[in-house]
């Protein structure tokens, strides 16, 4: 079994339904169709065709975590299986929250994110093979694979519209403002209320308001709870929700081997980037996100254990992204929005990295730029060349 899980309205239908065109056997199934809640309720085993054994089809289970029991009735159709079968589970911020609930599918699926589009996605509509960890900075620094012309221009329309598909492709301010608005309602109004049973959705929907003019800095819960005027442990508990529901993602720091690092302060970023009005922090947020969804992909698809933090230590230097395998600097990336000097804090944070490379992203285009340091290499580099290696 695959359990997909991701923000509302990022596309887990649209994609389990390709994949089952693609397989050419198979069912689709929603718990908001009365007849298939009717049969799951009677015999949920009824979902699996007689001639699985031929075809081995793929089933679809959407939002099926709204179902009572629901993860005691899969474990028992998996358990009971008489042929073999494919089963891909899709929902989101539920699905995710209630799936690590219990360990009672331990060892019986894996765990996918999927993410807003990248611009590698929307370059081309082929599948193209994924440059695996191993080989990607020697591409990279070699620059060595060629690029679509038009990837600059594709960059700034995700920059404007975000990653999310429908407002990337209407491509229009007006819609876009309008889908902005209907999925904080919907996220707060519904999945919330679901989730949680906050009687205060209103102050959240303050608080989720107040939350783009944050991004791309230390998060303060201190401060925020002073501006609402409710307690640290409200607004933190808070943030702990809007962070299930996929409105926002945190970036702790990273602080072995780091003298005088900051430990706990993390930064948080948004789903959907294009809420953030200053230019610098969305172009930081949607590096981020970039950057988030190749960690992601990478661990989930077994090639190791990475993740993503930022460095900062207590007199204010920071370097804006840290890629980590196996808790261990891999890559430390900042991001500039047009500058393309060096910054001065890579001379400070590399001599304890002990990172061999280290990238440095802009706006600008047709940016590449080599830089040998003490034992290191620096490249500075365009984002739409450096986003173009990445899933």
């Amino acid at each position: 079994m695959a359990f997909i899980s991701g923000p509302r309205q990022v596309g887990k239908t649209t994609f389990a339904k390709a994949l089952l065109a693609g397989r050419g056997a198979g069912n689709y199934y929603n718990w908001d169709e009365t007849t298939f809640r009717r049969l799951w309720t009677k015999d949920p085993s009824q979902i699996v065709p007689e001639d699985a054994y031929e075809n081995k089809p793929l089933i679809i289970l959407d939002e099926i975590h709204k179902a009572k029991l629901w993860k005691r009735s899969i474990k028992g159709v998996y358990d009971t299986l008489r042929n073999p079968c494919d089963i891909i589970v899709t929902g989101s911020a539920k699905l995710d929250v209630y799936r690590r609930g219990s360990d009672s599918l331990l060892g019986r699926y894996h765990h996918f994110r999927l993410h807003p589009f990248s611009l590698r996605e929307v370059l081309t509509s082929e599948v193209e093979p994924i440059i695996s960890p191993d080989e990607l900075l020697d591409q990279l620094f070699d620059n060595s694979q060629l690029f679509a012309p038009d990837s600059q221009d594709l960059l700034m329309q995700l920059n404007q519209f975000g990653g999310f598909p429908e407002p990337f492709i209407a491509q229009s301010q007006r819609n876009l403002n309008l889908w902005q608005r209907s999925r904080i309602e919907r996220l707060i109004r519904e999945d919330l209320r679901d989730l949680s049973r906050l009687p205060e959705l209103s102050q959240v929907e303050m608080l989720a308001s107040l939350l783009p003019e944050r991004v791309a800095s230390p998060l303060s819960i201190t401060s925020l709870a002073e501006d609402m005027e409710v307690s640290f442990n409200t607004v933190k508990n808070w943030i702990k929700y809007l962070k299930a529901l996929f409105y926002c993602y945190e970036i702790k720091p990273f602080s072995n081997s780091l003298p005088r690092s900051i430990k706990k302060e993390g930064k948080l970023y948004l789903w959907d980037w294009s809420e953030v009005e200053s230019d610098g922090a969305r172009f930081e947020n949607m590096i981020g996100s970039h950057l988030l969804k190749y960690t992601h992909y990478l661990t989930d698809t077994g090639y190791g254990a990475y993740d993503l933090k930022y460095i900062r230590n207590k007199e204010k230097k920071e370097i804006d992204f840290l890629l980590t395998k196996n808790n261990k600097p891999w890559v430390p990336i900042e991001v500039k929005l047009n500058d393309e000097k060096p910054s001065p804090n890579w001379k400070y944070f590399m001599k304890y990295l002990k990172c061999d490379r280290a990238v440095q992203i802009t706006s600008k285009e047709n940016v590449f730029k080599l830089y040998e340091q003490d034992g290191w290499q620096l490249l500075v580099v365009s984002a739409s060349i450096f986003l173009s290696y990445l899933i």
